[in-house]
């Protein structure tokens, strides 16, 4: 096990970020063809025991495999103990968000406080020229700034999930497969004779091997408070055993039923109710914006965004309130616009969708 006091025999080596994956292994192998000073580094987020068999990234078999393929290719790796930094950051706020009526997404949080912080500090810390990861986006010099857009294999875009890189951090920032797609990453792997060339995407939120959120936060939640489930005119329908296990838009499991199906309209944390209504009325045409950080300046209000990471680019009019917080305007009405979700914006220009930054959804209406 490595810390940051890792001696590295070469002056500014190119850091290679390892998940144990096959874009960051392909990553990896494209920056040794690039430069002879590489090194790998792997990231212990927690025990790797509790997700023996999950299709999730970091898990104890994802570090052996990352160490084969950096012995595959001749660089030095090495594994840094980042698990109470992940708890503090991405596990414990996870279930805080749950528990105050909001859906969080904590891949963002441990690509902002995991990922492009303290690796970006472990790296500079030992004169690196670059951090490289094997993200599917594109890095761009436009009008004399980095600047970062959709991949060509829009099916693995990333960049929702990557709208809270610093934009000073963008000069030390390399992403070598944006210009690839998917299967031709695979063909790469299996030219480079690596084991994993056929390995599972992850999928799964990497700390909860079995996919199933709520039972991890049922049994994080041991002192939950049952409530009200209501309509939006405040009638009791039915009870539920912890607003943790409901999400805007959600329809199943709710236990009640009307003329027409019932979604999760709103969370109310304060009064411990879940807030019912029809298809038509979980609709947002307005979303508060807060903690934004912007990769470009917006100077044109009319902007596109995002507020899933699969979803539809959106065209929407910004209004900054300040630096941190804006109000989004959607040109049409969106379902299920969810607290605690990104709103990531976008604007479309000669190198294709540009990623201009975004922020966290506060409330909508």
């Amino acid at each position: 096990m490595a810390n940051t006091n890792t001696h590295i025999s070469e002056t500014e080596p190119i850091v290679v970020a390892m998940s144990g994956g096959v874009d960051s292994s392909v990553a990896a192998a494209l920056a040794k063809k690039n430069g002879s000073n590489v090194v790998g580094v792997t990231l212990k987020l927690y025990d790797e025991k509790k997700v023996k068999g999950s299709k999730t990234c970091c898990s104890g078999s994802d570090i052996l495999d990352a160490k084969k393929i950096a012995n595959n290719i001749t660089i030095p790796h090495y594994v840094l103990d980042y698990e109470k930094i992940f708890r503090e950051n991405v596990i414990e706020p996870f279930i805080k968000e749950y528990n105050s009526g909001r859906t969080p997404i904590p891949c963002i949080n441990c690509n902002e406080k995991v990922k492009f912080l303290d690796l970006i500090d472990f790296a500079k810390n030992l004169n690196a020229k670059s951090l490289v990861t094997g993200h599917y986006i594109k890095k761009v010099k436009m009008d004399d700034e980095w600047a970062l857009y959709v991949p060509s294999d829009e099916k693995r875009d990333q960049s929702y999930f990557l709208f809270t890189i610093k934009k000073t951090d963008l000069e030390f920032l390399e992403f070598p497969l944006g210009e690839y797609n998917k299967d031709e990453i695979r063909e790469l792997a299996f030219n480079l004779n690596f084991h994993l060339h056929d390995k599972a995407d992850s999928q799964d939120i990497c700390f909860i091997p079995t996919g199933d959120y709520k039972a991890f936060l049922n049994k994080q939640n041991k002192n939950y408070s049952k409530g009200d489930v209501v309509d939006t005119n405040g009638n009791v329908l039915d009870h539920h055993n912890g607003i943790h296990n409901f999400t805007i838009g959600q329809r199943r499991g709710l236990g009640v039923s009307g003329p027409k199906p019932l979604y999760v309209k709103e969370i109310d944390p304060s009064n411990n109710r879940v807030i019912v209504a029809e298809k038509e009325h979980i609709k947002s045409k307005v979303i508060q914006v807060e903690n934004i950080n912007y990769l470009s300046e917006i100077e044109d209000k009319l902007i596109k965004v995002r507020v899933r990471s699969s979803g539809k680019f959106l065209d929407a009019e910004i209004s900054k309130s300040n630096d941190s917080s804006a109000k989004i305007k959607l040109i049409e009405s969106e379902t299920a616009v969810s607290p605690g979700q990104a709103c990531v914006f976008y604007r479309e220009d000669i190198n294709g969708m540009r990623l201009l930054g975004g922020g966290w959804i506060k409330s909508t209406n």
